[in-house]
Order: structure tokens, then sequence, then C-alpha cells
């Protein structure tokens, strides 16, 4: 929470207002601002011009490192004034993909280093992650001791029968903001922000930490072991089914600042007090919050332990059935008197202001299929009547709103509905473009497409904000408001009018933080990397709050108006105090973009987003095995590979891999240097065979599966790292499936046509549709011979097994293929080789 308890702020109701100062003659007084993190070649990439002269450039150069212009554009779009500025103008060079470093020179002005390259975002989503381990409540990593291990006594008990004062174990978690409160209702949606992150984008992150944070690998993705971490506190923050706890120590923490040792200023030695969820107004200062019942919070709880439950299934069953039973109990307690849940205070009047809580509801509801899936068109049903009651999350519509009064910022619950229930769809992202279209409307009057307002935590709004474009983008197909989306994003990382990023330390060596409003480093120096500072505030704001007080020359004067200011002063509470759940959206936010989809290189035959054919310039062949209940060809197959010195690819189910028949199978061909790929765990059918572009899973259902079978092939050291391709269960899919497959960075491949290898499981009692191994053996032949480029880059799909009906087993004929193949000059090689990646 804020240090608003240290001084008396008058928040007043604003309207959006912009001010024009003095025109500058002089043309020093213009600058160019970017994405300093950087673009990737295929996304929108628009630069700023903001001068302080009237002066309005008809054209940009790109220069790249040897000094040589590459790229000359008059795209720009002019917008006059805007805050401090007098002329400001948008810069477009989406048009140039070439990867490199470059900067941007218009006369003597020139932008700082742009990056452009696929890579940019890589591995920043782990990063991010360090702010969020620093911030650990119990054990704390960075500071190798321990903190707050006495929590807490409880307040507010007596619906529960427990008396004021009584001892109840809380301790862990994380702390809120840089200072050491602790919210349920930021950390559950902290928590969801990370276990969704690793579900929608796993490749995005790595494994270099042990479960406590410290140093040492342990099998599991540092952001899982984050979001346990959040977990298991908000488990003890729900204890028993007729229990949950809102809150973990209060205002009176911002009496000092120091590091987390073990705090004393509560009235029970190292104990703090623990906020007991009665519905009822609970303590704001002199006054009392406007608590009206057990909701928003509770639901908050449901969520997280559902997905949770859903995503820690495989690696801890007794743990997942425990946040399953969990999410159950969560769900009553949300029921017992519906309305929202406010923070306490105790010494001054500001608190977490939350005033909605019908999103929380639906994403509850949306959630809880996750856990009982024979109930989900039930609760499909009451999620959309929530949805129906908030369909745009108030502060879209808005200039300005109190302390986070309409939160979460982003409502996930129309993101997971849409993906539960595809019928439902329509209706949902409609939602997320009238929320969208209300931001627009603002921002479309500005050179930086600055539509959300300037209140406390500008920067959690504005990571929200790019979330749902980026998501209604997904979902709909509409793109819209691409460029939007991307301004949002760029504002983050320094193309805002101080041209400085919001991120502590991203990128490295840039203008970022470096005199937050923490303790860390305003005692110790400590460095908060991947911390997201709240972000710029109405100057209203600003000069209302009684206290403030710069301890340093603003070295971003020139650019403060009227409008908005930001310092990186740790005097400024208002807009340098990092918090954790905005960094916990932005982790989700940069993982997205990390793992966006990537052109298929045009040396490669692709279709609906797959890649099926190699190069036709190289006369290689990737034998490729699918299997899924059938393995009898497996040591016939094997045994040919061997002999005929010839490594292939096998793409096989999870079910497949869990089989204890085959297990042996498995371990002789990864040890004898094939290609072990996933191949879907379930072998289920993604599209309908005649409509293929009619979905018959959802998003949740596609991902949760194929993570699955890549835990299932984990057991025999492969990891998802290891198989970067995926073939799809029947070798039928779409482009929705490849664009998913994508954003786990992953890459879809399917067979090559033109023969009639892929037809080697049929048997007789199929009718016309069976194929003989000679018609197959033939058909291969022949197309090498009728074809220019032959069997060039061919993917030659064929089953390691099939059905007992079958007696004629085209793997009987792999000997005398190899070697007719062999014989034309073909090289059989592995998926990874013939594509060109190692491994």
């Amino acid at each position: 929470m804020k240090k608003l308890s240290l001084f008396k702020a008058v928040l007043l109701v604003l309207t959006l207002t912009s001010f024009i100062p003095k025109p500058a003659t002089d043309s020093s007084n213009s600058w160019i601002r970017i994405n300093l993190l950087g673009y990737q070649p295929s996304s929108s990439k628009v630069a700023i011009w903001a001068s302080k002269t009237n002066q309005v450039p008809d054209k940009f150069e790109l220069i790249n490192q040897n000094g040589k212009v590459v790229y000359t554009s008059t795209n720009i779009k002019s917008f006059g004034a805007y805050g401090p500025f007098t002329a400001t103008a948008r810069l477009n060079f989406s048009d140039f993909k070439t990867p490199g470093k470059y900067f941007i020179r218009i006369a003597e002005i020139k932008s700082p280093e742009i990056n452009i390259n696929d890579e940019v975002y890589r591995h920043t989503a782990d990063f991010a992650l360090r702010y969020m381990r620093q911030q650990r409540s119990g054990f704390n990593p960075y500071l190798r001791d321990s903190c707050h291990t006495h929590d807490g006594y409880v307040l507010y008990g007596a619906k529960a029968g427990i008396k004021d004062s009584t001892y109840m174990d809380a301790s862990g978690g994380w702390h809120d903001a840089s200072d050491y409160l602790q919210y349920s209702t930021t950390s559950a949606n902290a928590t969801y922000h990370l276990l969704m992150a690793y579900r929608d984008f796993p490749q995005a992150f790595g494994d270099e930490k042990q479960a406590n944070g410290l140093e040492g690998k342990n099998g599991r993705a540092d952001v899982l072991d984050e979001a346990k971490w959040g977990l298991d506190w908000l488990l003890k923050m729900h204890p028993k089914e007729n229990i949950m706890f809102n809150q973990l120590a209060d205002d009176r923490d911002h009496l000092s600042m120091r590091i987390p040792k073990e705090d004393s200023q509560y009235g029970k030695g190292f104990e703090r007090p623990l906020y007991y969820i009665d519905g009822e107004p609970q303590q704001r200062g002199k006054f009392m919050n406007n608590t009206k019942g057990t909701s928003s919070t509770a639901a908050k709880f449901t969520s997280a332990f559902a997905l949770g439950s859903k995503i820690f299934a495989s690696a801890d069953e007794n743990y997942a059935q425990t946040l399953a039973k969990k999410a159950m109990s969560a769900l009553a307690y949300a029921n017992i008197k519906k309305g929202v849940t406010q923070t306490v205070s105790v010494k001054s009047p500001y608190i977490y202001a939350e005033d909605n809580w019908v999103d929380d509801m639906e994403l509850a509801y949306a959630s809880i299929p996750l856990v009982d899936s024979k109930s989900w068109k039930k609760n499909a049903k009451e999620a959309l009547s929530y949805a129906k009651m908030e369909p745009i999350t108030p502060w879209l519509t808005r200039d300005t709103a109190n302390h986070y009064q309409y939160y979460p910022f982003v409502n996930i619950g129309h993101y997971e509905l849409s993906k539960l229930n595809p019928l439902m769809r329509q209706q949902l992202t409609q939602y997320y473009k009238q929320g969208i279209e209300q931001v627009w409307d603002r921002a479309k009057k500005n050179a930086f497409y600055r539509g959300v307002p300037f209140i406390w935590c500008s920067n959690n709004l504005t990571v929200a904000f790019t979330q749902q474009c980026m998501w209604y983008k997904n979902l709909s197909g509409d793109k819209s408001f691409t460029e939007l989306e991307q301004a949002n994003f760029d504002w983050i990382f320094g193309c805002n009018p101080w041209g400085t990023s919001m991120v502590y330390g991203l990128p490295n060596g840039a203008d970022t933080p470096t005199d937050p409003h923490s303790a860390f480093t305003h005692l110790k120096k400590y460095p908060i990397d991947g911390g997201l500072v709240d972000g710029p505030v109405y100057t209203n704001i600003y000069k209302n709050l009684i206290g403030i007080q710069l301890g340093e020359p603003d070295e971003y004067a020139e650019f403060q108006s009227d409008l908005a200011v930001y310092h990186d002063d740790y005097g400024d509470y208002s807009t340098n105090e990092p918090t954790m759940d905005g960094t916990a959206s932005l982790i989700y936010l940069l993982a997205a973009y990390d793992s966006s989809v990537k052109t298929i290189p045009k040396e490669f035959q692709s279709l609906q987003g797959a890649i099926i054919r190699g190069k036709t310039t190289e006369k290689k062949i990737a034998l490729v095995f699918t299997g899924d209940e059938f393995a009898d060809g497996g040591e016939s197959i094997n045994k040919t590979l061997v002999n005929e010195n010839v490594k292939a690819s096998f793409f096989l189910t999870g079910r497949f891999y869990s089989k204890a028949k085959f297990a042996s199978l498995i371990k002789t061909l990864k040890a004898n240097g094939n290609y072990l790929g996933p191949h879907s765990n379930g072998h289920l059918l993604y599209n309908d065979w005649t409509k293929r572009d009619s979905l018959l899973v959802t998003e949740l259902q596609f991902k949760s599966d194929l993570i699955a079978n890549y835990s299932a092939m984990e057991k025999f050291g492969i990891k998802m790292g290891d198989a970067k391709y995926f073939l799809p269960p029947y070798e039928w899919y779409n482009q929705q499936i490849a664009n998913w497959t994508s954003q786990m960075d992953k890459q879809l491949v399917n067979f090559t046509s033109g023969t009639r290898s892929n037809a080697d499981y049929t048997y007789p009692e199929m009718g016309k549709a069976y194929r003989s191994s000679d018609e197959i053996y033939k058909s291969i032949l022949d197309y090498d011979k009728s074809n220019p480029n032959g069997l060039n880059g061919f993917i030659l799909l064929l089953h390691i097994g099939t059905d007992p009906r079958r007696t004629d087993k085209f793997y009987n004929r792999l000997p005398e293929l190899i070697k007719q193949l062999k014989n034309a000059g073909y090289e059989l090689v592995t998926i990874n080789n013939l594509l060109k990646e190692e491994g």
C-alpha cells in the first residue's frame, strides 16, 4: 500500500487537461522517444517526435551502426501539443523489418539506440520475476534471512468464533509494494497472473532457482516456484471453510523505513494483525471502510486455487487436490454475502478502495470447471451472468478513479470464459472491444496514444489495458487496435514524455529507475531488478499530496507539465514506488510478447501455420513416426534404423509415454539418438473434419493437454526445451492451433502430402480408405520420379504401430525403403536437422 499514512493527502476529482508551454525556438529542444527495450521485426514500430519548438519534420532516417542510411520515410502523423511539448508526431517505421541496431535521425536530433530483433524480449519475464522473489516474506532469498515469522494475531474474527488476538500462522507470501503489508486481494491476483503466464507461455521461463529462491535448478520453472509461494500463503489465509483473512499488517507499517527483519510496532511483540473477512465495514482511520460482502477477495482465492490445482496436478497430485478443495470452499465463502471486501487502515483514511466484485465472481465461476469438469456448463452460464453485470471494467470509461477502485484493472474473466466456452466468445470479445474503444476515443487525440488516466498506479493500468488489447486481438482476430496495444507497451519502456523505462534495470544500460521509493534501494542501495514503478500521476494529484519532498534536483524537470509528472526520486511516493501485483501482471505481458508468433522461414513450405516441408533444394528426408495406442512395429523400426545408421523422429502421445510396456522402447529410441517429441496427451481431435476453422477444443484444453504431454516426456529426461516441434494428433489442425502452439514457443509440423505413407495404419475393414503396403511403397517412389524436386525436404510420416486388423505391416518394408532412398541420394535426418535447428 502506498505510504499515504505519513501524509494527509487530498484526492481531487479530476478532468483530463493539457498544458502548452511557451514555444521554444532552439532545435535542441526536441527529442525522439522510443521503446528502449526494442521492437520485434514484424511488430508495429512507432517513435514519437516531441519538441518545444513548433517544428514537425517532413521525413526521418534510420541509421545503422556503420552510419549508413538504411531507411527513409515520410510516414509522419502530426498531433500538436501534448504535456510539456508544443509539437508532437508519430514516426512510423513498421515496414522496416531488418534485424539490427539503429537510431533515428532528424537533422541533428538523434534517438537512443533502437534494437530490432525477434529476441528483444527474451528472458525479460524471468528478469521481472526477480522483483517478486525479492518481495518474499518469511524466508527472503535475496537477503538470505527470514522476516515476519511470528505472524499473526486475528482481528474481527467473532463470526468464526475466534477471539481477538488469537495467534494463527500467516507467515509467507509477498510484501505488497516495497513496504511490508500483505493483502490477499493483490496476492491472489498476482498468483493468478504467474500461473496464467506459465500456462499460456511456458517456454518464456527458465529454471535457475530452487523452491526457496536460492540458486540451483529444481526441475520446475522459476515462475511456478514463485506462484506456489503465493498459493502456499493463500492457503494459510484460508485455513478452514469458515475462516478467510483479507490482510496482514496495516498502515502502521509506514512509521519508518527499514529492511524487513521483524516488525514490532503493532502492540503484540513481533506479531502483526490478521484481518478476518466478515463482510462488514472495518476500520479506515477514524472512519470505517465500505466493505459490503465477502465476494471480491474470496472469489480471487477461488480462481487462483483452481488454476493452481490444474497446473500442479501432474507434478503433485496431493497438493493439487488440496487446492481443488480450497477452490470450492473459497467459492462458498464468496457467496456468504455478495459484495466487495475493502482493506483496513488504522492511522489514515487511505486504503485499497476496491469498489467492484462481479468481475471476480465471473473469473471464479469460469475457473471452477478446472477442478469440477462435470459442471462446466452450469458454471459457464453463471460466469456469463456476472459478465453481463459489468461488461466494461469501469475505469476504462473514465478520466480518473480512486486508488484501486476498479481492481483487477483488466477483466480476466472475459478472457478465461471465452476460452472455456467458444459459444460465448463473440459476446465477451465485444465487451473487450467496447472498453478498448472508450480508451481509444481519448488516445487517438495525442501522439503517444495515451488514453489511460494518470491516477496512482497508472503503469498498472497501462499493462492491464495492453493485456486487454492483446486478448481481444487473439480472441477475435481483429487487429484494429494493434498499434494502440503496442503504444501502451512502448510507453512502459520509454516511449513516453520522460523518455524513461518504468521497470527497474530493464533494459540494461538504458534510462530506468534508480532511486525508487523503496527501503531496499534507499537504505542499502540494493537493486530491485524488474520492479514496475507506479508511474506518472496527474499534476493536480501530485500538488495536493502533503509531505512529498524531492531529495535531489529533478532530472526530468523539462518534461513535467500541468498534465502529469513523474520523478525518479525516493521522495515522490506517488510515482516511483514499485508494486508486487503490477510486476506480476507485467511478467505475463513480457512472457506473451516473448512468445509471440514467429514467421516461418520462406525456404520451408507451410500450411495453416505448420511447417509441412523443409528445403526443396536439399536432398534430405525426415522419417517421422507417430504413436498413441499401438507400438507393435517399435522393435522392428529401431532395429532397421540401427542397421542402416539412420536417425528418425518419433512423435508420441502422453498416453504412449505413460504406458509401462512402452518404456523400454522409448529409452532405446532416445539412447540411439532419435528425436522424440509430443503428439498431444490424449490424442484429441482439435477441429472439425469438414469445417476446418471450427474448433472442438478451447485454448485452455489445448495448452493444458500439450503441457501434460511434455510432463509425461520429462520422465524420460526430455524437457520442454529439448523438443521444439509438435506434430498434431490425427495430423489435423488449423491456424488457431498453430498460433497457440507458437505462443508456447513451439513449432507445429505436419507431414508432406503427395504420397500414401500416412495411410499405413489402415486395414481392409475400412473399405476404400485401405491402402496396401505395395500401394504405399509405390506412391513414394512414384512421387520421387514424377516431381522436379522429388522428395527433397519431405516429412515422410509413418506409424510406430497399427491396429491388429492390419496384417500387411508397412514397417516390414522399411529396410527396403531406406535402401532405395539412400540409393537415390537422399540423406535421412531427424526433423530438427531437416529444419536446420540444433539438437
